[in-house]
């Protein structure tokens, strides 16, 4: 075939095509719309997966520790009766003193019964922490700071700083705001024991934890869990020096603490990512589920509209098309929508990110848990426009098998 009737060729095929289209501006309309959904399907999905997969590795990165310490089992939902390090404190002294270590510090995970009236209190999450630190983003007033003699020394017997930062939905469950106290204790019986004054409202700690939780000073919380004796916790975290490598340093603090599991913050990544194995074959089953849905969504998209245009498709192979003019309609088609349907898809991609995030954030107390990386609306886009091509082509070429005069309307 010449070049010149390779071009007429093309010419009438796209002519054809937008005819089609123009013709029934009701079905391409529906059309469109329905690849704009299979496009948000997979964006939509996709960006739930790689959020599932890279939550855990975000948290670690946020609380910026070189090195994390700990003692299997370590199990925060087990009502605080899995913190395993005994003598956090002095063991962080003893971390810290090394020249390679700029600081270390121990955090603790129990379970808290608190409320405004000791006869009616809710269970709650709670993290101890030595102080309050960046990335809190308090909704409301400040964070806590304990001082360097109180945070070197053992826990007290009785809470001494008194202080509490809670997440803006336990607040507004208990209706407390800053400047309020609350009675905390780790069982109904012990709870109206201890009185906290609400200094801040955040929800750093439960995106991480999974619900709604509080954070307390860790001798406070350590005081009111009754463990000040044996000063229990969860881990100690270090940050190693300028000029010392975390990894020498985590090697040498493996050695010199064999009782312990010793990681840096990617190797604690990687162990937390093989604990909870589920959660990653969740996310990428929702990216499988997102780009396998998508696809046969559009197969099925375009089959129909070829179906439906079995009558014109008639027509014209009896007036002498041959049937890769017929599929060059349908998959010209095919590319006209999909780039609409994919465009607006795109489009709208983050309006439905930023809602779904809104609903986890508020359900589940998850953060940012959908994330978009270019990726994503590459995949999208990609569905839209080559695989919806190459559907529309196939059908269109199946369409112009069976497209015969008996097809009709006489």
């Amino acid at each position: 075939m010449t070049l010149s009737g390779a071009v007429v060729r093309l010419r009438a095929v796209v002519g054809l095509a937008f005819a089609q289209l123009r013709r029934s501006p009701g079905r391409t309309a529906l059309t469109v719309l329905a690849v704009t959904l299979a496009v948000l399907s997979v964006t939509v999905l996709a960006s739930l997966g790689v959020g599932v997969v890279d939550k855990g590795e975000q948290g670690l990165d946020n609380a910026d520790r070189d090195i994390w310490i700990s003692s299997d089992p370590v199990d925060p939902s087990a009502s605080g009766t899995e913190n395993p390090i005994v003598g956090a404190h002095a063991k962080s002294a003893e971390i810290t003193a090394r020249d390679d270590v700029q600081s270390a510090s121990p955090i603790a995970m129990y379970d808290v019964y608190l409320g405004t009236n000791a006869s009616d209190l809710e269970r709650r999450p709670a993290v101890g922490v030595q102080e309050t630190h960046d990335g809190f983003n308090f909704r409301e007033g400040r964070g806590f700071e304990v001082d360097e003699e109180t945070a070197a020394s053992p826990p007290p017997e009785e809470p001494e700083v008194g202080e509490i930062v809670i997440d803006p939905r336990v607040a507004d469950s208990l209706n407390v705001s800053v400047g309020e106290t609350i009675y905390v204790g780790t069982s109904r019986q012990t709870a109206d024991a201890a009185e906290f004054t609400v200094v801040g409202t955040s929800g750093y700690y439960s995106q991480y934890l999974g619900s709604p939780g509080v954070t307390v000073p860790l001798g406070d919380l350590q005081a009111v869990a009754g463990t000040s004796g044996t000063d229990r916790a969860t881990f100690i975290t270090a940050d190693v020096t300028d000029d010392a490598d975390r990894t020498t340093v985590a090697n040498d603090l493996d050695e010199e603490y064999p009782e312990y599991d010793v990681r840096t913050s990617d190797e604690q990544v990687q162990s937390m990512v093989e604990e909870r194995t589920i959660v990653l074959a969740s996310g990428a089953t929702l990216v499988g589920l997102a780009v396998v849905g998508g696809v046969v969504l559009t197969a099925n998209l375009f089959a129909l509209v070829a179906h439906q245009q079995r009558e014109q498709l008639a027509a014209l192979r009896a007036v002498g098309l041959s049937r890769r003019v017929l599929a060059g309609t349908i998959g010209t088609q095919g590319l006209v929508i999909g780039l609409l349907g994919g465009l607006v898809g795109l489009a709208t991609t983050p309006l439905a990110v930023i809602g779904v995030n809104r609903f986890a954030a508020s359900v589940l107390g998850f953060e940012g848990l959908l994330r978009t990386p270019p990726a994503v609306y590459l995949g999208g886009f990609a569905l839209a426009l080559v695989v919806g091509t190459v559907v529309a082509i196939v059908a269109g070429w199946r369409a112009g098998r069976y497209a015969r005069i008996e097809h009709l309307e006489i």
